[in-house]
C-alpha cells in the first residue's frame, strides 16, 4: 500500500517523473501531426451516467477538432480500475481516459499494493468538468439541515444508517464523523440500487452520491438535501449550501473530472489537448448541454488538473488517517 500510495504522490506532485518512467514503448507523434487514427476516450462509468454524456459530448467535439474520430468506450466497475486496464492495452497517445481524480488520488489508498495498475502510466492532462456530490437526510428524522443531522446523531450513537458510492463520497461520510464527533453505521452495497430502497423504508438514513442520483429521492418526498460538497452551489439544486455554508468546510470536495494519457505524452501533445478541452469546455452550448447531468465546467490545463487531483489526496490521505 505505501509503495502505491507514494508513486501517485511523486506522479502529481511531478517530483523525478522521468527517472520513473524508464524507456519509451511506444514513439510519441508530434503534437501537429497528430491524431493519425481513431482516438479511444474510455470512461469509467456506464452508458447514460453523467460522466459519460459528457465523455461522449466532449468527444464530439473533439473529434470535429481534430479531423479523426473520438470513440467513447464504457469501462464500468472496479473503482475504475477496469477503465484504466483497458486504457493500457494499447499504451500510446491514441488512447485517453475520460475520468474522475479518484483513479490517482483514492484507488491507491483503497487497494494499496493490490492495485493492479501503475499510477505513473496515467498521466493527468486536462480537467474538463466538475460533477456534484451531496448528502440527503431521510424525511423520516424531520431534520432540515445537516447541524440537524449531526445532532440527532450525537443522541443516537450507532443507530443511523449510512450509504455511499464507492470512491469520494465514502470519504465525504468519514469525514463528517470524525468532524462532528458522531457514530453512524455504514450499509454497504455491491450495486447501490439497494440503498434507494432502504432509504425509502427508513432502514438508511444518509445517502451520499452525486446529485442527479439524489434528485429523485428529494422530489418524491423521501429525503432532504443537506448540502453539496463542491466549493460553489449546484444550479440542479440552488437552495442547497455548501459544506462551507452549512457551516462544515472539511467537508469541501470538488469531483474533478478530465482527460488522462500515457506516460510518455510529449508536453506539447497535453498542451495542444488542453487548448481544445478548454475551447469546448468554456462554450455555454456546452454548459448548457451537461447542466441536467450535474456537471459545472473546470477547463484546466495538465499542471491545473494534477493540482486539482492532488488536493483531492492531500484531504483524503487525511480523512483515511484519521478514520483508520
Amino acid at each position: 500500500m505505501r509503495h502505491a500510495f507514494f508513486a501517485s504522490r511523486a506522479l502529481i506532485c511531478g517530483l523525478a517523473l522521468a527517472a520513473a518512467t524508464g524507456p519509451s514503448i511506444a514513439q510519441p507523434a508530434p503534437a501537429q501531426s497528430w491524431p493519425q487514427r481513431t482516438v479511444r476516450m474510455i470512461t469509467p462509468l456506464g452508458p447514460g451516467s453523467g460522466m459519460d454524456v459528457a465523455a461522449r459530448v466532449f468527444a464530439e467535439r473533439l473529434s470535429q477538432r481534430w479531423g479523426q474520430p473520438v470513440v467513447v468506450e464504457n469501462r464500468q466497475g472496479a473503482d475504475g480500475i477496469l477503465a484504466v486496464q483497458s486504457f493500457l492495452t494499447d499504451r500510446d497517445n491514441h488512447s485517453l481516459i475520460f475520468g474522475f481524480g479518484g483513479l490517482l488520488s483514492i484507488n491507491p489508498l483503497i487497494h494499496g499494493d493490490k492495485l493492479p495498475y501503475d499510477v505513473r502510466d496515467v498521466v493527468p492532462v486536462a480537467s474538463a468538468i466538475d460533477s456534484t456530490l451531496a448528502l440527503v437526510a431521510s424525511e423520516t428524522l424531520k431534520v432540515d439541515s445537516l447541524q440537524g443531522f449531526v445532532a440527532l446523531a450525537r443522541e443516537k450513537p450507532g443507530q443511523l444508517n449510512w450509504a455511499a458510492t464507492t470512491g469520494l463520497p465514502l470519504y465525504v461520510v468519514a469525514a463528517l464523523q470524525k468532524v462532528a464527533g458522531i457514530d453512524i453505521t455504514q450499509i454497504a452495497y455491491r450495486d447501490f440500487g439497494p440503498a434507494f430502497q432502504d432509504f425509502a423504508t427508513g432502514r438508511v438514513q444518509l445517502l451520499a452520491t452525486g446529485i442527479t442520483l439524489l434528485l429523485p429521492q428529494v422530489a418524491n418526498g423521501r429525503g432532504k438535501f443537506m448540502l453539496v460538497t463542491n466549493s460553489a452551489r449546484s444550479p440542479l439544486a440552488p437552495g442547497v449550501p455548501t459544506s462551507k455554508e452549512a457551516g462544515f468546510p472539511e467537508l469541501t470536495f470538488d469531483g474533478t473530472n478530465g482527460l488522462y494519457g500515457w506516460r510518455d505524452m510529449p508536453e506539447s501533445l497535453k498542451a495542444r489537448i488542453a487548448v481544445d478541452v478548454r475551447a469546448i469546455a468554456t462554450d455555454p452550448a456546452v454548459a448548457e448541454r451537461l447542466k441536467p447531468t450535474g456537471a459545472t465546467m473546470r477547463p484546466g490545463t495538465a499542471a491545473e488538473f494534477a493540482a486539482a487531483i492532488e488536493e483531492q489526496r492531500v484531504k483524503v490521505a487525511a480523512v483515511a488517517a484519521k478514520a483508520k
